[in-house]
């Protein structure tokens, strides 16, 4: 074994905004993804194709709709790392908690439930991770002059 072998790998602390950035990535991954695979279900795309997901009709208003709701997620990747630390935190607690709810609804009426409450699970378990982490913020004391 060389000496390079049997070194301790450096361990730098990762700091509470890259935490929180990287779990909001993974969460629009991960909602992305389930969507993108849930369109292998039977019947899926025939019912995209009628103009129709889930009890919506596909409609501009739709469409602006959805993309309003998703594009939360993906600003809250930017606004962490960029917000005063203060307001990060207080967003990233109060948008995680406001997508629980969201993100729980994602299971109602699906016909591949097993792989929808799979989803569920994994991506409330990033929002708790999110809510935890940003409950947990360290303070710093004040200097004491």
């Amino acid at each position: 074994m060389t000496a390079h072998s049997t070194a301790t790998l450096d361990d730098q602390p990762t700091s509470v905004r890259a935490t929180l950035a990287a779990a909001w990535t993974s969460f629009v991954f991960l909602y992305a993804y389930v969507d993108i695979l849930g369109f292998y279900a039977p019947g899926r795309v025939d019912d995209i194709l009628d103009g129709r997901v889930f009890t919506f009709d596909i409609t501009q208003t739709w469409a602006v709709s959805v993309l309003s709701i998703l594009a939360v997620p993906i600003l809250m990747i930017v606004a962490t790392a960029t917000l005063p630390p203060r307001v990060s935190r207080v967003v990233n607690l109060v948008v995680a908690a406001l997508y629980v709810p969201f993100t729980a609804f994602n299971v109602v009426g699906d016909i591949w439930r097993t792989y929808h409450v799979l989803a569920v699970a994994l991506e409330l378990a990033l929002l708790a991770f999110i809510v935890r982490t940003a409950w947990m913020w360290p303070r710093t004391r004040p200097s004491s002059r």
